[in-house]
C-alpha cells in the first residue's frame, strides 16, 4: 500500500461532488503534488483521472442517490481497512437522500462510526490557514442533533473522552508535543457564575479537573464570544465546541474555502470539504473546488504523518 493512496467518494450524484472532485484532482496534479487516488461513485461517472470503482447505476431518484452515496462510503472504507488505501476523502452527501435510502445515521461521521465499529469518533473542523492567517481547529462535542437535545447530551464524561481523542490526534497527526485545548462554554458568558445556567459548573469544571489530572493542557469553560478569537490569536491549538452551530459559524466565517472536516478515532484518515451538495449551482461552472483541494491535501499530509509516527515506533 502507498502511504499516499486515497479513496475519494464523489458524494451525491446530483450535487457538485463529482465536479469539485475532478477539479481538485486536476489542480492537485497541476501543482506537482504527489498522490494516488481511487475514485468511488456511480457507474458511468468516471472522470478519467485514474482508478475508478463503480457502485451501481444512478436512476435519477433521491432514493437511488442515497443508496449510491452510502455504497460509495462503504466501499471506500473497505479499501482503507484492506490496506489498499491509506485514507478516504468524501464528497458531499444529501441527508434526506440517505434517509430515503433507509440509512438511519444523520451524516458521514455517524455512518463511519457504525461501519468501522469503533467506540468513539470526533468531528474536527480544521483549517491550517484562515482569512485571518492563523489556523483554527474546532471539535464539535455534539454533532447533528436538535439544539434542544444538547444540554441533555453534554456530560463531563463526553467532554473528557472527546478531549482525550482530540489531544491524541493533535499529538500523533499534527505532531504537537503539548496541545493547548480550550473548552467553549454552553451558556452566554459561561453562565456568569450560575445566572444563565449551571452546566459550566456542573459539567465543564469536573471535565477540566479530570483532563488536567491526565496531563492535558486544557482551559475552560470560556465564553463562546471570546474563545475563537483567542484561538486565532494563538492561545490555543484547538477549541471544543459544545454544539454544532456555535463551532461551525465562526469556523466557516474565517475558513470557508480552506476548512476541512476530519473524523477522529477511525483506523484510517478521513477528511471532507465543509460545504454541502449545492444542487442550485450544479453544472453552472460556479462550484468552487478549493475546500475539496484542502481536504485532499490535508488527508495526504495526515496519512504521511501517521505512517511516519508509526514507523518511528517500530
Amino acid at each position: 500500500m502507498s502511504t499516499r493512496c486515497l479513496a475519494i467518494t464523489l458524494g451525491d450524484p446530483r450535487g457538485i461532488g463529482p465536479e469539485v472532485v475532478a477539479s481538485a484532482i486536476r489542480r492537485f496534479r497541476e501543482q506537482g503534488e504527489e498522490g494516488e487516488f481511487i475514485l468511488v461513485g456511480p457507474d458511468g461517472m468516471d472522470p478519467g483521472l485514474g482508478n475508478y470503482e463503480g457502485v451501481g447505476r444512478f436512476d435519477g431518484s433521491e432514493r437511488s442517490a442515497g443508496i449510491l452515496s452510502a455504497r460509495a462510503i462503504e466501499r471506500a472504507v473497505d479499501l482503507s481497512l484492506a490496506g489498499t488505501a491509506a485514507g478516504i476523502v468524501t464528497g458531499p452527501i444529501h441527508k434526506p437522500a440517505l434517509r430515503a435510502a433507509g440509512v438511519v445515521e444523520s451524516g458521514h461521521t455517524e455512518m463511519l462510526r457504525r461501519i468501522t465499529r469503533v467506540s468513539e469518533v470526533g468531528m474536527l473542523m480544521a483549517a491550517e490557514e484562515t482569512r485571518l492567517g492563523a489556523p483554527l481547529r474546532v471539535l464539535l462535542a455534539t454533532t447533528h442533533v436538535p439544539l434542544r437535545s444538547v444540554p441533555d447530551l453534554l456530560s463531563s464524561d463526553l467532554l473528557v473522552s472527546q478531549a482525550m481523542l482530540l489531544h491524541g490526534s493533535l499529538e500523533t497527526d499534527w505532531n504537537l508535543t503539548r496541545p493547548r485545548i480550550a473548552l467553549c462554554a454552553l451558556n452566554p458568558h459561561a453562565s456568569d457564575g450560575g445566572l444563565f445556567g449551571d452546566e459550566e459548573d456542573r459539567v465543564f469544571r469536573p471535565a477540566v479537573d479530570a483532563l488536567r489530572s491526565e496531563g492535558v493542557d486544557v482551559e475552560g469553560p470560556i465564553p463562546a464570544d471570546t474563545v475563537f478569537n483567542r484561538a486565532l490569536n494563538g492561545e490555543y491549538d484547538a477549541v471544543i465546541a459544545p454544539y454544532h452551530d456555535v463551532g461551525m459559524a465562526p469556523f466557516k466565517t474565517v475558513a470557508f474555502g480552506t476548512g476541512v472536516n476530519v473524523t477522529l478515532g477511525l483506523p484510517f484518515i478521513r477528511t471532507s470539504p465543509v460545504h454541502g451538495t449545492a444542487f442550485e449551482i450544479v453544472g453552472t461552472g460556479k462550484a468552487d473546488s478549493s475546500s475539496m483541494q484542502a481536504a485532499i491535501r490535508m488527508a495526504s499530509r495526515l496519512v504521511v504523518a501517521r505512517f511516519d509516527t508509526l514507523a518511528a515506533h517500530i
